[in-house]
């Protein structure tokens, strides 16, 4: 893990994180039934350049799009394809950009059109973890504190926490230590110190924690079919708490 030195750094990656959060914006409104992913994926494409950004997402390890586009049951990393979107379905839209060698990520679960109180229910929920994450990640904790606060949220609701899939240290690269998991014991694991930054990413199922990978080998699906919401934010750790370096 890098530690940032200073308030250049921070301010590069909320540079970047702005422009997430415009992509996060842009394509919500965009994805109407009958889009496909892959015209998505191009408005996405445009909001990195226009923002003298990178794709930090883009061939990173051979992935062919610039954002993931993940509906339904799938959890994360789905491929931007010509798939199109229909009413009823949720999508969950993971974005990331890079300004000046300094990365951002984030990611959000929406709906498309009217969807039964209990899917919003999970999105509500999954939603609220993330935020109990970041509140949680003040100097001096722990991140068992972190994963700690984002499961109890889960266990409240009566949801599948994902395990195999966490969060981040997040910098100089989009991923660095630590493993930033969504389930932990207080007290234990790294000390979270000012300087640091880390991308905290809660996955909650309407079922089971299982996952499986689908055959294009990026995709990643609950194993039981069921729904599943991921939302995520870049933080930095300052001395003042937490900053959310990828709201709008």
């Amino acid at each position: 893990m890098i530690t940032i030195k200073g308030p250049r750094e921070f301010e590069l990656m909320r540079r970047a994180g702005k422009v997430v959060a415009r992509i996060h914006s842009e394509l919500r409104e965009a994805a109407v039934p009958g889009i496909t992913m892959a015209e998505l994926d191009r408005i996405a494409a445009r909001i990195i350049a226009e923002g003298d950004c990178t794709s930090n997402f883009f061939n990173y390890h051979g992935f062919p799009g610039y954002v993931c586009l993940s509906p339904n049951e799938m959890i994360v990393h789905g491929i931007p394809d010509e798939r199109e979107v229909a009413a009823g379905d949720i999508l969950s839209l993971d974005a990331g950009a890079i300004y000046q060698g300094w990365h951002a990520d984030a990611a959000l679960t929406f709906a498309i059109g009217e969807i039964p109180a209990e899917v919003q229910a999970l999105l509500d929920a999954t939603e609220k973890a993330l935020w109990a994450g970041i509140e949680a990640s003040v100097p001096g904790a722990r991140l068992g504190d972190v994963g700690h606060a984002i499961e109890a949220v889960a266990i409240e609701a009566g949801l599948g926490v994902v395990r195999e899939y966490t969060g981040h240290g997040i910098g100089r690269q989009m991923h660095e230590e630590p493993q930033v998991l969504n389930y932990g014991e207080p007290g234990r694991g790294m000390k979270l110190k000012a300087g640091m930054a880390i991308a905290i990413e809660p996955m909650f199922n309407l079922g089971g924690e299982a996952t499986r990978v689908i055959e294009d080998q990026w995709g990643v699906v609950t194993a039981d079919g069921s729904l599943s919401a991921h939302f995520e934010h870049t933080v930095a750790i300052t001395k003042k708490g937490p900053k959310a370096l990828t709201i709008p």
